[in-house]
């Protein structure tokens, strides 16, 4: 288990920019990053990132959080799974206690899976450059392909030793399961008790994803009498074919980025050597036909893509299925065919960069030219082959979701086949209603799956009760959270202050020893509750308050520590500036005065960044917690999609939430007891219509109370209340 020190010290240095642009392309918008949403299929960038606030948020599907959320999230780990993932990323050492046997026994499955693979990945790495036979068969066959030391290490190619139990009887003596080296299938069961190892005598090629764990393997073989040149590893907890990653896309995700560009190959060895060649934005898919998760995953990175083709007319056939799958999801597509017989692997082997550049430049092709070509090959003088030829291509302009984009392309494709412009376009809008026709009843098929798999998961197991009816339910509030009234309505507001102020100073207050000192906006809020008998009911935002005072100690000792270490640097700040001082012509009275004002800035400078420690202090640690409920939540009431363009702040004087403090966080608590009075009002006239006579004058007393409680309340928060005679 990670001690608490070291948790707080991952979290304090994860930049959570850098953590999600190493998953989503992202742009500087004000005062934030933004980029298309990793975990919806968004088409406009919805996801934001705040550095200065250490967390990000998608305003279309809602999720979010810190950096220990986001990784949790993206690569469906667990919390500790997470903060370790951070640790490696910053070279953090762990500092661990020991686990008890409960905890030993909650280990997550997918860690454990994880671990296995990268053990599996280091045994093939040691077969091939410390073994002879890796050496003389593995590096062997490698080096006639032309790879380089440096990029087998890249890449982590490995070799599986002819001995059917090697990797088994080593996993096992490192303490691994056998059931778990089945089901990655490493090993497979000898029937007998025992096991014997899948890729024996193959050379290996891992699979990573984009954070650069490796999920999974490709095993080719050196032998022809081999039933298949490849064995690749079976779907797991941990690897999914169709869209947990592209092969090469952790080593190509920066030079996509950077390029704006991506080409796709086919093979293993065809990315290798492209990338050896200098290419180093080329990815696969994996040994597998391109699915909606592959792109899916593609277009967080780019909207450019060309697809790489083989010579023979068989591969590229099948590969236009993967050019309509572009094209529909937005994707701007461009397609290179390679000389005959060549593929991506021998065709970078025999030719240099510039060469390769100059080729890509002469022969890159939109794609409406590319499958006139094929499909027009040997057509030209039939008709109806002709025919059916321009009819596939307009299928294909009418899957772009862009209407200027498919207009650009039937100016283009009018001008090559000599048809109207008016006559494609009238068929394209027609395939372009039949597809989305298509699309919407596939969305309502899968919405009846979803709701039928709810209503499965929904009955509850023998001798319990049934739950009410979602019907009956109120439906959930728009910013996911349920709130079942007025009351926690108000609750929201105050939790909000706590979690993005709730360490800043709000006001004075007097304390037992009749001294007046500064108050948190916390502790006020605890106060408050404490003298009115007031709790929160919506459960969690009582947690957000409980763990947050649970911090008040840690923040105190924290605070002081960053003031002294703040304070420590004064002295040095202000000569390091005053040696950097013009002071020819200055007389000794004008030094002095610009040494009081370099002095009074430096002291500025630190009050603002006291005044950040306090802002942030609550909301990174909320942001963060392992609660899920608490981190979720915690997030939606800091998060701020909006900032005022520089120039509102540069010719207004801008009053924020921060500077009204003390009337905002005031009048929330006010609303707050408006609310709960109000609720008593309701309950006590309900109870009146059903009371015994005899206890009408007392409920009558009470409610009078109450009235006059609300009228207090309502001139405090100025609104107008009309009560009964």
């Amino acid at each position: 288990m990670i001690d608490q020190a070291t948790v707080n010290r991952i979290i304090d240095t994860a930049d959570i920019v850098d953590v999600v642009s190493d998953f989503v392309s992202l742009k500087r918008r004000g005062a934030n990053w933004v980029g298309l949403c990793p975990f919806h299929n968004d088409r406009t960038p919805s996801f934001y990132v705040s550095r200065s606030k250490g967390i990000c948020k998608c305003f279309a599907c809602g999720e979010g959080g810190s950096a220990v959320n986001f990784i949790m999230k993206h690569e469906q780990i667990s919390y500790v799974e997470a903060l370790r993932y951070l640790a490696r990323k910053y070279h953090i050492e762990i500092q661990e206690r020991e686990l008890t046997d409960e905890e030993k026994m909650a280990q997550n499955k997918r860690e454990a899976l994880n671990i296995l693979n990268e053990w599996a990945c280091q045994f093939f790495e040691k077969q091939l450059h410390e073994t002879t036979a890796g050496q003389e068969i593995g590096l062997s066959y490698f080096k006639d392909r032309g790879f380089t030391d440096e990029i087998i290490k890249r890449f982590r190619l490995g070799y599986s030793p002819e001995d059917r139990h090697a990797l088994y009887n080593a996993a096992l003596r490192a303490g691994h399961s056998r059931e778990l080296l089945f089901e990655l299938g490493l090993c497979k069961d000898d029937g007998h008790g025992g096991g014997y190892d899948f890729y024996c005598g193959r050379v290996m090629f891992p699979i990573f994803n984009v954070a650069g764990t490796v999920i999974a393997f490709g095993g080719r073989t050196l032998k022809s009498t081999d039933r298949a040149k490849y064995f690749n590893s079976p779907e797991s907890l941990v690897y999914d074919k169709s869209k947990s990653t592209m092969y090469g896309l952790y080593q190509a995700k920066r030079a996509i980025t950077r390029e704006n560009k991506c080409f796709i190959v086919e093979g293993y060895a065809d990315v290798i050597s492209m990338h050896q060649a200098g290419f180093e934005n080329v990815i696969a898919s994996s040994g597998t036909a391109l699915t909606d998760g592959h792109i899916h995953l593609l277009n967080r990175f780019t909207q450019n893509v060309t697809e790489l083709f083989d010579g023979d007319a068989a591969g590229v056939k099948a590969a236009l299925r993967g050019v309509d799958m572009l094209l529909k999801a937005g994707m701007n597509v461009r397609v290179l065919l390679l000389p005959e017989g060549k593929d991506p692997d021998n065709f970078a082997q025999e030719n240099s960069s510039t060469e390769m550049i100059d080729y890509i430049k002469a022969n890159e092709s939109d794609f409406i030219t590319f499958k006139a070509q094929v499909l027009l090959n040997g057509a030209e003088n039939d008709p109806i082959k002709r025919g059916q030829a321009i009819t596939d291509v307009v299928k294909s302009i009418a899957l772009i979701p862009n209407d200027i984009q498919r207009m650009v392309y039937v100016k283009e494709c009018s001008a090559k086949f000599g048809i109207s412009e008016s006559v494609l376009a009238r068929d394209i809008a027609r395939q372009r209603q039949v597809i989305l026709d298509e699309d919407y009843k596939q969305r309502q098929r899968e919405r009846a799956q979803r709701e039928a798999q709810q209503q499965l998961d929904d009955i509850p197991p023998a001798g319990q009760d049934i739950p009410p009816h979602p019907a009956d339910q109120r439906e959930p509030d728009r910013r996911g959270i349920a709130e079942s009234n007025d009351v926690q309505a108000q609750e929201r507001y105050v939790a909000k202050y706590i979690a993005k102020y709730g360490m800043c100073y709000m006001s004075d207050d007097e304390y037992d020893d009749g001294q007046r000192r500064p108050i948190t906006v916390l502790e006020y809020i605890a106060n408050e509750l404490l003298a009115d008998g007031m709790e929160f009911t919506h459960p969690v935002y009582k947690a957000i308050f409980n763990q947050s005072m649970s911090y008040l100690d840690a923040f105190y000792n924290d605070l002081e520590q960053k003031r002294a270490q703040l304070e420590s640097g004064i002295n040095a700040q202000v000569n390091e500036q005053m040696e950097h001082l013009d002071v020819d012509g200055l007389s000794a009275d004008d030094i002095q005065q610009r040494e009081q004002e370099i002095t009074a800035r430096v002291n500025a400078d630190v009050v603002k960044q006291i005044d950040e420690f306090r802002k942030n202090y609550l909301e990174r640690i909320l942001c963060s917690t392992a609660d899920d409920a608490v981190r979720q939540t915690a997030t939606e009431l800091v998060s701020e999609r909006y900032h005022l363009s520089k120039i509102h702040t540069a010719n207004a004087v801008v009053v924020t939430e921060y500077d009204r403090l003390s009337t905002i966080v005031e009048e929330a608590i006010f609303l707050w007891k408006s609310a709960l009075v109000n609720e008593h009002i309701a309950d006590l006239k309900e109870e009146m219509k059903h009371c015994d006579p005899s206890e009408t004058a007392t409920l009558l007393q009470r409610l009078q109370e109450q009235y006059a409680i609300r009228s207090a309340l309502a001139r405090l928060t100025g609104e107008r209340v009309v009560n009964p005679k």
